[in-house]
């Protein structure tokens, strides 16, 4: 057991002129990109098939019918935000979606189609036209994951290093160069010319959340503690339909069930969401989220999701993912309502970048989810997500192919920026369980000044860590999510108003002079925009 860090460098174990860190759609994309121009290392925590993306189910968003364009998938992008989008970003979304998309299925990603060979689209919500590719259903991320790791996996270009968990980054004059990672509770050092984030959400910092295990914001946390800028990280998207049938977790049941036809009905049998939006179960999830969050809080609980529209045979072939799954807990959802509720689903910020990947730090870039592109603002319009890590993904290796190449040698000028210790080590379990509580009860879909400046102290209150630790991933996903948690507060705190995935009931209706952006670095706070 060790008392602190070690003051020399772990040992060198790898060196590659580009580092990934993270295989979601983001990571592979451009793992697969850059090393058609040199060697690739790609690390991942877990296994190469475990990320946010292989849960995806709903789909991937691109204008590819004849009846959209990516000027109205601009508008409905923009709308969704709520006033917070960057336009530069979201034209480089929707107008290089649709060629990133058609690779895919130029190698071979099986998206569904028709019984005349046409793309099947859906709708989701938000969306003002069908303009969802899926696959396998409702295995949308799954079978995306599986395309690219084939093309990666055999790949003589890229090495993959599985359940290696990223402890800090490595900087040589303020500059990124590697990182040390952990494999079997060892540190290895690996150096590069640049290190690319795609890790993913903080998803766990939640309770109740629809994300894996793996998804506890390690890239944002390491980006930070090496001088890099985090940005909009009050705004965090809940679901509004995961399973509610414990002991099953909080599965997702995916918006475009929603967009096939079904209904949300309280537990008295009515139909709510027309009270609270034109658009009524197809409205921006925030506000449908809260739509069920008041239902509940009302008394008008359990909430379910109606699929009698559509037919039985319909929900099993459309939908087998989650038909299987809510079987598996005795729920037939061909013939019986879903009872849903909300839950921590994805976070809009993240570390900030421009529209190639860079960040603050010169060397190290991000994409994907870890990222905040400013495509999201304070709402994500639905299936934004996928297409997002794979057109920033690409972009940013575009960009890295034009770049010189430059790996620094073995010195002492390299510094490794390990994470501060929020917790004791032995107390893991517990003040895991403290954190999630904070979380659920204060930081979630309804907030207010006084449970925020509540669980803001009593998260501070916490001592650091004075006594051993092991080099053990779960305790230092632990820090991060602790160091996150804490900037979220700050956030939700200062943020007066409500917007997008930000709702406060002391503040409830948007404010003009907030159309703006809380950026935290490292210990410093500004409003930006």
């Amino acid at each position: 057991m060790l008392t602190s860090y070690p003051s020399q460098l772990p040992p060198l174990y790898d060196t590659a002129p580009y580092i990934v860190v993270g295989s979601g759609i983001a990571g592979l994309a451009m793992a697969l990109e850059l090393s058609k121009h040199q060697r690739v290392i790609l690390i991942t925590k877990s296994s190469v098939n475990e990320s946010n993306t292989t849960y995806a189910q709903g789909g991937i968003a691109s204008a590819l019918d004849l009846h959209d364009s990516p000027e109205l998938h601009y508008q409905d992008t923009m709308m969704a935000g709520a006033g917070l989008c960057d336009p530069e970003a979201v034209l480089a979304l929707v107008y290089d979606g649709p060629e990133r998309v058609r690779h895919l299925i130029d190698i071979g990603v099986p998206f569904d189609r028709d019984s005349e060979n046409n793309l099947s689209l859906t709708r989701e919500a938000a969306h003002s036209r069908r303009r969802i590719l899926h696959a396998n259903g409702d295995a949308t991320g799954r079978a995306i994951t599986q395309t690219l790791i084939r093309l990666v996996v055999n790949s003589p270009q890229i090495t993959v290093y599985e359940n290696h968990f990223g402890l800090g980054l490595a900087t040589v004059n303020g500059r990124c160069c590697g990182l040390v990672a952990l494999f079997q509770n060892e540190p290895r050092l690996f150096l590069s010319s640049v290190v690319a984030l795609c890790t993913g959400g903080l998803g766990q910092i939640y309770g109740s959340t629809t994300n894996p295990p793996i998804a506890t914001g390690d890239g944002m946390a390491l980006a930070y503690l090496a001088g890099a800028r985090l940005k909009d990280l009050e705004f965090v998207q809940f679901h509004p339909t995961a399973l509610a049938l414990p002991p099953a977790p909080p599965f997702l049941i995916s918006e475009t069930v929603r967009g096939e036809g079904a209904i949300l009905l309280n537990g008295k049998g009515h139909r709510f969401m027309p009270e609270y939006h034109p658009l009524a179960e197809l409205a921006p999830r925030d506000i449908v989220a809260r739509g069920i969050f008041a239902e509940i809080q009302k008394g008008n609980q359990p909430v379910y999701l109606d699929l009698s529209k559509i037919p039985p045979a319909t929900v099993r072939s459309r939908f087998p993912n989650i038909y299987e799954t809510c079987l598996r807990y005795r729920l037939d959802i061909s013939a019986n309502p879903i009872p849903v509720a909300p839950a921590a689903h994805y976070v809009m910020g993240g570390v900030e970048t421009d529209l190639f990947g860079r960040t603050a730090v010169p060397g190290l870039f991000a994409a994907g989810e870890t990222a905040c592109t400013g495509v999201h603002g304070a709402n994500r319009l639905a299936s934004n997500s996928l297409l997002e890590g794979l057109v920033f993904g690409g972009r940013a290796a575009d960009y890295l192919k034009e770049q010189p190449i430059t790996i620094p040698e073995i010195s002492e000028e390299i510094q490794i920026h390990y994470p501060p210790r929020y917790t004791e080590y032995a107390d893991m379990a517990k003040d895991y369980r403290r954190l999630r509580e904070l979380t659920d009860n204060f930081l979630g879909i309804v907030r207010n000044a006084t449970g925020l400046s509540r669980a803001k102290e009593q998260l501070e209150s916490i001592s650091a860590a004075v006594g051993p630790f092991a080099w053990d991933p779960a305790y230092f996903e632990l820090q991060n999510m602790f160091l996150l948690a804490s900037l979220m507060f700050d956030a939700a705190l200062t943020r007066t108003e409500s917007r997008g995935g930000h709702y406060r009931d002391d503040y409830p209706p948007p404010q003009s002079h907030w159309r703006k952006h809380l950026v935290f670095h490292q210990s410093t706070k500004e409003v930006i925009g």
